[in-house]
Parts: C-alpha cells; sequence; structure tokens
C-alpha cells in the first residue's frame, strides 16, 4: 500500500465521520444554515429590502422573500456585475461561474470566498465517501482525468469570470496536482473536438484510474480511445477502477458504457451546479444522492404539480415525502435568495436525505396535458433498452401536435448505436413503459386523443453536429431530454 493510498483511507474515516453528523441531524442542520445566511447577508442590499432584521422563523422568510428565478433576480445581479459591493453577499464575489441562459444570454452566478470551498470539498468529500465505503483506495495513485471547461477567465470589474469547472480547476490539491489530467494546455483548448483529440494521445500512455465527466462528453472521448487503438477502455487502461459522473441520468448510457468499457467498474454520481455542489451518491447500489445540508444552501421544496400556481406551498426539508416530484428552491451563501434552480427532484430516502434529479422544471412535454418529465421517458428508455438489447448515444422528445395526418404524437429522437430489429416493436415497448410511468399519457393514448410514439431515427453524430451548430458542443452542456415545442426536433429534422 502507497503512503497516499494509506493517507487517503484515514482522511476518509475523519470525512465519513462528519458526514454522519450532519447526515442524522438532518433538520438541526439546516436550521443552522438558514440561521447563520440570514444573520450574515442582514445588512447587505437584499437583506434590507426584504427585512432581514425581522425574520426570525422560516414563516417569516416565506413572507418576505418570494421564489425567483435568475430573471427576477437579475436587477441584483446586475449592480454585483456593475461592481458594487454588499448587494446580495456582503463584499464582493471573489468569481462569477458564466453559463448560457436561455432567455438572456449569459447568466452570472456569484461564488464567494463561503460558497467557493464548498464546490471544492464535495467532489472531494464524495470520493473519499467512496473510499470509507468500499475500502477501495488504490485508484488515487493513477492518473485521473476530469474532463472540463477551460480554466482560463476574463474579468469583469474587478471579478474574474470563467466556467464553474475552469474555476474550480484552480482549486485542485496540490497532492492531486501530478495525477490529474488534462495537462492545463489541454485543458485551456476552447474547441472541444480538438481538445477530446489531445486528450486521447495524452492519456494513452498513462496508466488512468479515475475518468469524470458529463456521460454524453465521457462518451465521445471514450469512442475516441476506441477508434484510435480498436481496444476497449478496460482493455487500454488495467488500473481504470472509478467512473464519476454527473449532469444528467446515466441509466440511457449505462449499455454503451458497458461495451466500450468492457467489464464493470464502480460509478459515483454527482449532481453539482454554478449554483452549488447540491449532492453526491454516498452509497453503492443504493438510489439516490445524499443531499448536502450543511454546505452553506438552504432548501426548500415545491410540488412540481403545483409550481405554476398563484401561491404554492413552499416546504422545507422535514416537510418533504419519498417519490414526490418536487422542484428545488436554494438560498446560498453566494447570495441567491429563493432561487428557483430550475432542476426537480425526488426524494428516494428521508433517513438519510437522499434525492434523484427527475428533469427541469421547464423541460417537459405537455402540449396534451400530460406533463411528462424527465425522469419518466428516461425509466421508458432504460427499460426498453433493456428488454431489446440496444444501445443509444442520445434522445430527446418533443411533441406533434398538426402531423400531416392521423393523431397527434410524441415524437422520439433517437440516435442509435445500433438499431434495434424491429423498430416498431421497440416503438411500442418504450410506449407502454411511458404509460406504466405517466397515467394521464396512457389516458390519452386509451382514449385516442393521441396515437403511440413515433420514432425517428437520428444518424451518427447528429446531435454532437446540432450542439456544435448551437455553440453548445462539451464542457457542461447537455441536450434537454424533454421539449414542449419543436425547436429541437425541427433542427434535428434537417440533418435527415
Amino acid at each position: 500500500m502507497s503512503l497516499k493510498t494509506f493517507g487517503a483511507k484515514i482522511f476518509a474515516k475523519v470525512v465519513k465521520s462528519q458526514i454522519n453528523k450532519w447526515a442524522n441531524k438532518p433538520i438541526e442542520t439546516q436550521q443552522k444554515v438558514f440561521e447563520q445566511l440570514i444573520a450574515t447577508a442582514k445588512t447587505t442590499d437584499f437583506g434590507k429590502d426584504h427585512h432581514f432584521d425581522k425574520i426570525k422563523s422560516y414563516q417569516d422568510f416565506v413572507r418576505e422573500v418570494p421564489v425567483r428565478d435568475y430573471e427576477a433576480l437579475k436587477p441584483y445581479v446586475n449592480k454585483v456585475v456593475g461592481g458594487e459591493e454588499n448587494v446580495l453577499w456582503p463584499g464582493k464575489p471573489l468569481y462569477f461561474a458564466k453559463t448560457s441562459g436561455t432567455t438572456s444570454g449569459a447568466k452570472y452566478i456569484p461564488l464567494t470566498k463561503e460558497s467557493m470551498p464548498t464546490h471544492v470539498s464535495g467532489a472531494r468529500n464524495a470520493i473519499l465517501n467512496y473510499i470509507a465505503e468500499t475500502g477501495k483506495a488504490g485508484f488515487v495513485s493513477g492518473k485521473m482525468i476530469f474532463l472540463q471547461g477551460s480554466p482560463e477567465m476574463q474579468e469583469k470589474n474587478g471579478i474574474k469570470l470563467g466556467r464553474l469547472s475552469g474555476i474550480v480547476a484552480h482549486y485542485v490539491p496540490a497532492y492531486l496536482q501530478k495525477n490529474r489530467l488534462p495537462s492545463w494546455e489541454t485543458n485551456c483548448i476552447e474547441d472541444w473536438e480538438t481538445k477530446v483529440d489531445v486528450i486521447v494521445e495524452e492519456t494513452l500512455p498513462e496508466k488512468m484510474s479515475v475518468f469524470s465527466g458529463i456521460p454524453s462528453w465521457l462518451l465521445m472521448y471514450f469512442e475516441r480511445l476506441q477508434e484510435k487503438t480498436g481496444k476497449n477502455v478496460g482493455e487500454l487502461f488495467p488500473e481504470f477502477d472509478l467512473l464519476i459522473y454527473g449532469g444528467v441520468n446515466f441509466e440511457p448510457y449505462r449499455a454503451k458504457f458497458d461495451s466500450l468499457i468492457g467489464r464493470k467498474v464502480d460509478s459515483i454520481e454527482l449532481f453539482p451546479a454554478s449554483e452549488g455542489f447540491f449532492a453526491y451518491q454516498d452509497q453503492q447500489g443504493e438510489p439516490g444522492m445524499l443531499l448536502r445540508l450543511d454546505a452553506g444552501i438552504f432548501y426548500e421544496f415545491i410540488k412540481s404539480d403545483e409550481f405554476f400556481e398563484e401561491n404554492p406551498k413552499r416546504l422545507s426539508i422535514g416537510e418533504v415525502e419519498k417519490d414526490v416530484n418536487y422542484v428545488m428552491i436554494i438560498s446560498t451563501n453566494a447570495g441567491l435568495w429563493g432561487y428557483n434552480l430550475g432542476d426537480t427532484v425526488m426524494f428516494t430516502s428521508v433517513k438519510p436525505y437522499r434525492v434523484i434529479v427527475s428533469g427541469r422544471i421547464k423541460h417537459y412535454t405537455s402540449a396534451f396535458g400530460e406533463h411528462v418529465i424527465a425522469k419518466e421517458v428516461e425509466y421508458a428508455m432504460k427499460k426498453a433498452v433493456q428488454e431489446h438489447g440496444v444501445k443509444i448515444n442520445e434522445f430527446t422528445v418533443a411533441p406533434q401536435i398538426n402531423p400531416p395526418k392521423g393523431l397527434a404524437y410524441h415524437e422520439w429522437l433517437i440516435e442509435f448505436e445500433e438499431e434495434p430489429k424491429n423498430l416498431d416493436i421497440f416503438a411500442l415497448s418504450l410506449d407502454g413503459y411511458l404509460q406504466e410511468q405517466n397515467s394521464y399519457y396512457l389516458d390519452l393514448i386509451s382514449g385516442k386523443i393521441l396515437k403511440p410514439l413515433v420514432i425517428t431515427s437520428v444518424k451518427k453524430n447528429g446531435f454532437k453536429a446540432y450542439m456544435k451548430s448551437i455553440g453548445k458542443l462539451g464542457g457542461q452542456n447537455k441536450i434537454p431530454r424533454l421539449s414542449n415545442d419543436r425547436k429541437i426536433a425541427d433542427a434535428l429534422h434537417q440533418q435527415l
């Protein structure tokens, strides 16, 4: 056992003990976070505008602070971007994480000296928790790759800005620097396809033990490795023991990953975002990720089927239930208050609190009142893929409201790695599994308002070409699973 492996096991035990302390006292932990946030931000512009000095309870907070998305919070953010201090949080942020907005161009998410360490500790603790659980730590002596955005940053009114994954790259601990790939120079390459080719060349001679990134972009990298060598990833890298992923549901990609790797490896799922590092998988074989209740984030939840009502009920952590779809609302030590992240979650456990990401509140298909969410289509795809033994690279779903003839339907645009022998039978299976998940959709099919789904096969690399055409190839960008319009579907049809 190497000194680094031995040290990792000791450190993992310490961190696991700390995790257990707050995980076993969830309500008390969240109350402490809530009180610290309110006390710290009392004298900020936002705190004054929302009477933080009078907030003594969660009920007071609900009364004073409305739920807002980025657009509604933008007047405050614009002041911060303009260089003003003490607006949303004391002082100025350390950084802005610059992300793509859906309605207003770039979004600037503040990262403060209080919030930045929680982004770093989230990934670190996920790995240490895995070591404590499994006793496996040999991978820390091997090479690790983290597919991420460029670490190069710009500056705006004295505050540095860049992609979150690139900013975090500046915080890789010294003891991991020699193990970490790609090189700094390679990480700075902006063109994603060029970057992946260079990463392939850098990693092939190395003893790689850990791969981390968004599944769709890890697939692209693994495919390039296989194309270049004719070997699967598990054969190329015998020391490869651990896959770390986040950003999207892994299940639709699992069969393809298993094929490319050629053997089973352990994996850790993460739930990171520019707004916070929210959760990580804490148990192998256990569904859901442990919600980080001690990381400077106060959580609220609104049932997704009530979210668009005039005054939906806001729930704190002690009021949530398993298997209910919630919109997650956050208030953070980066100065986001009553902030609608846009993600929907379901709790798989409340002792401790574990979640799965079920979709996006704006990413759904409900052109006919069915309100199909990402979790449902991903489950249907997982079951159909398993039943028929096919592999897919990517997919998305859109409504077809006005077909040339016949009833309306859901169109599934799928890029197959291996097409099913009978596409019609596969489509019927897929449709059946979706009906199992969504009773409204079942009623629409049974009532002959919709006909069963229709599959359109997307050519090889079609989704990649689409993402490239809109300037979102690589990094943390991903295809929405569902749309309530045909913008993505129509763009993909142009390639057929």
